[in-house]
């Protein structure tokens, strides 16, 4: 299943399954009473899917999920919001209610370089330039890389692609989501490291020129649902949070046995084409359940996010605080 040619074009040939009506409906709640009206906001990658199916097929409410992350539950514009842990950590030190009620998916993150940059293993990324969104969990990804490999930040050149240019009010041109393999490819960095699928069109672009490292051991993303401990304590709220954490769980297990019905709504929101989500699904895993040592992840992502911001590190205990896994725990024990 790692082969990323057969994965998608076995997509490809499922999605037409979607004519058959397999998409489940909405389960409804265990009781008449009805349910709090929640606001959910989401990062537009391949890691969003199960809470988009969950949302337009699980939910008893339909659900529209804009864009948005954990600032969306600071602002107030969305009381669920998902995000990397790299971004709970930097919200919670001005909004410390954030709480992490569920791992959504975990993502296996690439590296793509150049093999005419003089790349073939980690230790090569010496002096190199480095494609990578700043402050983000695709950072730390390379921060974790270079660690193993002997290396530190330092020892590579952090290259930004400036900002896309939209009309007033409009959102980026979803084209805009590959600039980064398309730059690499044009020779404006020696490797990259962002989120999938484009690694993957990257390696399509470099061909032969293309260079793949990853150790899965070293770090994944968990893109968590996070709430506010607030909404939490208020019983209306929370009934209508553990619904959709519910929801979410059932769209989860849906996608694992059959991701092909749910595609193309996937791809209208997240705007990768059937294709492209395709390349990018083997490198994803929806655990539903909080990861197992979210709190170690926490603590040496903490260390890195600290320095970075200038600021002192906060402890364990402090750490564990944004960690609740009743939540979880409740809407899988009344499914």
């Amino acid at each position: 299943m790692r082969g990323s040619n057969a994965v998608a074009a076995a997509f490809l040939a499922c999605a037409a399954l979607l004519l058959q009506g397999c998409a489940a409906s909405p389960a409804l709640p265990a009781d008449e009473t009805p349910l709090a009206p929640i606001r959910v906001a989401g990062a537009r990658w391949i890691e969003l899917s199960p809470v988009l199916v969950a949302a337009s097929h699980f939910y008893p409410v339909k659900l529209e999920v804009p864009a948005g992350g954990v600032v969306s539950i600071t602002s107030g514009a969305a009381d669920l919001a998902t995000n990397a842990e790299t971004q709970l950590l930097r919200e919670s030190v001005t909004n410390p209610d954030l709480r992490i009620i569920m791992t959504v998916s975990e993502s296996f993150y690439r590296l793509v370089a150049r093999r005419s940059s003089g790349i073939s293993r980690l230790s090569d990324l010496k002096g190199k330039r480095v494609l990578v969104p700043r402050q983000t969990s695709a950072q730390y990804y390379l921060v974790a890389m270079l660690r193993s490999a002997g290396l530190k930040e330092e020892d590579v050149t952090l290259v930004s692609l400036p900002p896309v240019q939209a009309p007033a009010g409009q959102p980026a041109p979803v084209a805009s989501k590959f600039r980064m393999a398309e730059a690499l490819a044009r020779g404006e960095a020696d490797v990259m490291a962002t989120f999938e699928p484009e690694p993957a069109m990257a390696m399509d672009l470099l061909g032969s020129d293309a260079v793949m490292l990853q150790d899965r051991s070293v770090y994944r993303e968990a893109f968590n649902l996070n709430a506010r401990a607030r909404d939490l304590a208020d019983p209306a709220k929370r009934r209508a949070i553990v619904a959709f954490v519910r929801a979410v769980a059932d769209a989860s297990e849906a996608l694992k046995k059959n991701p092909a019905p749910y595609l193309p709504g996937i791809s209208s929101v997240i705007g990768f084409s059937v294709e492209q989500i395709g390349r990018g699904w083997p490198e994803t895993e929806f655990p539903v359940h909080i990861i197992p040592d979210m709190l170690d992840v926490l603590e040496v992502e903490e260390q890195w996010l600290a320095r970075t911001a200038n600021r002192a590190p906060r402890s364990r205990a402090e750490l564990a605080k944004f960690i609740d896994r009743s939540v979880v725990e409740e809407a899988l024990k009344s499914r």
